[in-house]
């Protein structure tokens, strides 16, 4: 494993990596490599903390699904029926959009460039409610009926061309509304309530208010991939440093600052290797830890169920050659990379983040070879 993340440390121009395995009864193993901070030279560990990307939809829908079983929210019910403003996609006014074709992506809510540009550094400037409303609600700033919805129908079945899309991060904003519009408290604090703190997850928060930001991962993105292309032009605006003292040098890191957005439910979890490895225990679990329940074990069945080929509620799944079932969710941010998968049959799972962008295939490998530790 030493050897495996060294490689591509060096070879993929990585700052930092960080990866757990844990099973249903306990986490087996952990360990960071490489900087967390490489100008202060603090390394990464498995207690460092770093913005997950969109893994953080795993915590937003179980929020969700928590109302669910409660009975506040129905998972087929205009989300309407919720909300102190309406949302439907102007295309098709009189189709309703429900909380499982958000969970699924088949809301036909679209991520316009409004969205990209609402990234900043710091903590939003904005709350959730003020963003979603003037995103989704006609005579917002930024709504737009052509750019912030897909042209096909709310909960459309079937087989969507490849050039429409169908991937929604506004929609898990709009999740993490609702569950404020209900439970009539900040989402943080929901979370903070009846998720981390039920599981122990001290180190983890969805502000930068929230957590201990001395031990924040500075995100970076090796020079060259900003050449390239790779990243878009709104990177270079989430700068760590002013660019007039810091010059880029060609072969460099460009350290990113710890930056934020007001749709943050979709992507703005800021965690550890270790506290995240606690909900992957509890979802393993079927919604346990410790003594302290989550979820019900058939609302974890149902999330970690296909509903699409390849997908359940927020979860992805892929079947390996052998038919061992894959459940996971990936993300990707300016300077960040994350996964988390779990394999319900083996009753194990695997989290790893790294602060530079890494290749697909090579988190991957990470996660194989984690995976073969136990097998």
């Amino acid at each position: 494993m030493d050897k495996l993340v060294t490689n591509i440390l060096e070879t993929e121009h990585v700052a930092g990596l960080a990866a757990g395995l844990v099973t249903r009864d306990r986490a087996v193993w952990s360990k960071g490599y490489g900087w967390a901070d490489i100008e202060q030279r603090i390394p990464m560990s498995t207690d460092t903390i770093m913005n997950v990307a969109s893994v953080s939809k795993t915590i937003t829908a179980t929020a969700v699904m928590q109302l669910c079983e409660r009975g506040a929210i129905g998972l087929d019910a205009d989300i309407n029926e919720y909300l102190p403003f309406e949302v439907w996609n102007p295309r098709y006014p009189k189709a309703c959009i429900t909380v499982r074709n958000l969970l699924t992506h088949r809301s036909s809510i679209k991520d316009s460039p409004a969205y990209g540009d609402s990234y900043v550094c710091g903590d939003p400037t904005i709350n959730l409610w003020q963003w979603i409303r003037r995103y989704l609600v006609p005579g917002g700033e930024y709504y737009d009926p052509q750019e912030n919805f897909y042209t096909w129908e709310p909960g459309h079945d079937g087989e969507l061309a490849p050039e429409s899309g169908s991937y929604t991060n506004v929609g898990f904003g709009l999740l993490g509304y609702l569950v404020e519009a209900i439970s009539g408290m900040s989402f943080e604090g929901y979370c903070r309530q009846h998720i981390f703190d039920p599981l122990g997850m001290a180190c983890t928060g969805w502000s930068l208010a929230s957590i201990d930001q001395t031990r924040h991962a500075i995100p970076y993105t090796y020079v060259p991939l900003l050449d390239s292309g790779e990243s878009d032009e709104h990177d270079f605006n989430l700068a760590r440093f002013p660019l007039a003292e810091r010059p880029i040098e060609r072969e460099s890191y460009f350290a990113h600052c710890l930056y934020s957005f007001p749709n943050f439910p979709d992507g703005g979890l800021r965690t550890t290797i270790n506290d995240l490895g606690k909900f992957l225990r509890a979802t393993i679990g079927q919604g346990a830890l410790a003594g302290a329940r989550i979820l019900q074990q058939a609302t974890v069945r149902d999330m970690l169920s296909p509903v699409l080929p390849g997908r359940g509620l927020c979860w992805s799944t892929r079947e390996s050659d052998d038919g061992n079932v894959m459940w996971f969710h990936a993300g990707m941010d300016p300077g960040v990379v994350a996964f988390m998968a779990l394999w319900p049959s083996e009753e194990i799972g695997v989290v790893t983040f790294a602060n530079s962008h890494a290749p697909a295939q090579s988190m991957m490998s990470v996660v194989q070879r984690l995976c073969s530790m136990v097998s």
